[in-house]
C-alpha cells in the first residue's frame, strides 16, 4: 500500500506544521496511534494534523512539543496556521473542505454555501447579521465565493448534495435572486460539475429531520463529518459517528428524486420565480 504523499510545506502554514509533525513523529519512532495515546486523541486525529485537514490547537501544540522534544516549535507556529478569513466555528471545516476529495452534503433549509451566488449569499449572511457593516458582509460573501472555487477544477472535488425542497421554495433575497441562484445550480449540473438530488416534500419523514449533514473524504486522512448549528460547528472523526452519518445520507439519497427528476424540478421552480419576477 503506498504511503502518504509528500506535503508541500510552502503551500500553507498548516501544511508546514503537518510536514514537520510527521518528521518529528517518525524521528521519535512513534506511530500515529502511539503519539495519539500520549495526547489522549486518536491516531486518525494525528493523521489529520499531518495531512493538514485538521487545525492544530494551542493545547495540542504544547503537548506535541513536550512529547516530541521540539522545544516550542509547534507552539510558536500554530498561531500562524490558525489564522482564517472564516468565522471561528467554521474555519476548520472550510479548510478541511478545500482538501477533501469528495463532499456529500444534505441541506435542509437553504442552498448549500458551495452552490450559492453572491446575491443569495449576501441575503443569507445579512439575515444572520442584520446590524453588521456592509464591509463585513462583503468580506464574508467574498470568502464564501472563494470556497466555491473548488468546483472550477473538473478533476477536483466531487460534490454530491441533497437539497431539501424547502431550500428551493424559501424566497431568499426575492424572486430575482432565486432565479439567478437556481440557474447557477442548473448550469453546474449541465457542466457535470456536481451531483444534485432534491428531497421533495412528498418524501415525508426522513432520517435527517433534525439537521444538516456534511461528510468529507480525503486522499490521505480518515473521513470527517461536520455538525453545524447557529453560530457553532464541530468536526468529528469518530468512525462510528461517521459511519452512522454516511448511512443516514445514503437513506436520504434513496428517498430523494433522481438526478434527472431533480433537475426538472429545479428548472420548474426557477421558471416559477422568473414568472413572479416578470409579474
Amino acid at each position: 500500500m503506498p504511503g502518504p504523499k509528500d506535503l508541500d510545506p510552502s503551500s500553507s502554514p498548516r501544511a508546514l506544521l503537518g510536514a514537520e509533525l510527521r518528521h518529528a513523529r517518525e524521528k521519535a519512532d512513534l506511530s500515529q496511534e502511539e503519539l495519539g495515546q500520549r495526547l489522549f486523541v486518536s491516531g486518525s486525529f494525528i493523521g489529520q494534523l499531518e495531512a493538514g485537514t485538521r487545525r492544530m490547537q494551542r493545547e495540542y501544540a504544547r503537548m506535541l512539543d513536550e512529547v516530541l522534544g521540539t522545544e516550542d516549535f509547534f507552539q510558536r507556529n500554530c498561531g500562524a496556521a490558525a489564522k482564517s478569513k472564516y468565522p471561528e466555528h467554521f474555519a476548520e471545516a472550510a479548510e478541511a473542505e478545500a482538501a477533501a476529495t469528495a463532499i456529500r452534503q444534505y441541506a435542509p433549509l437553504l442552498i448549500p454555501g458551495l452552490l450559492q451566488t453572491p446575491a443569495y449569499a449576501r441575503a443569507v449572511l445579512r439575515a444572520y447579521q442584520p446590524t453588521a457593516p456592509d464591509e463585513a458582509i462583503d468580506e464574508l460573501v467574498a470568502a464564501r465565493m472563494e470556497r466555491a472555487r473548488i468546483l472550477d477544477d473538473p478533476t477536483g472535488t466531487l460534490l454530491w448534495t441533497v437539497i431539501d425542497e424547502a431550500g428551493l421554495r424559501r424566497v431568499t433575497g426575492g424572486p430575482q435572486v432565486m432565479v439567478e441562484a437556481l440557474r447557477h445550480i442548473i448550469g453546474l449540473i449541465h457542466r457535470n460539475r456536481i451531483i444534485v438530488q432534491v428531497l421533495p416534500f412528498e418524501a415525508g419523514a426522513h432520517p435527517a429531520l433534525e439537521g444538516a449533514i456534511k461528510l468529507m473524504d480525503f486522499e490521505d486522512a480518515p473521513p470527517l463529518v461536520y455538525f453545524e448549528g447557529i453560530g457553532t460547528g464541530r468536526l468529528e472523526d469518530d468512525p462510528t459517528t461517521v459511519r452512522h452519518q454516511r448511512f443516514t445520507y445514503e437513506l436520504l439519497t434513496a428517498s430523494a428524486l433522481s438526478s434527472a427528476n431533480s433537475l426538472a424540478l429545479i428548472e420548474a421552480v426557477a421558471q416559477d420565480y422568473a414568472h413572479d419576477e416578470h409579474c
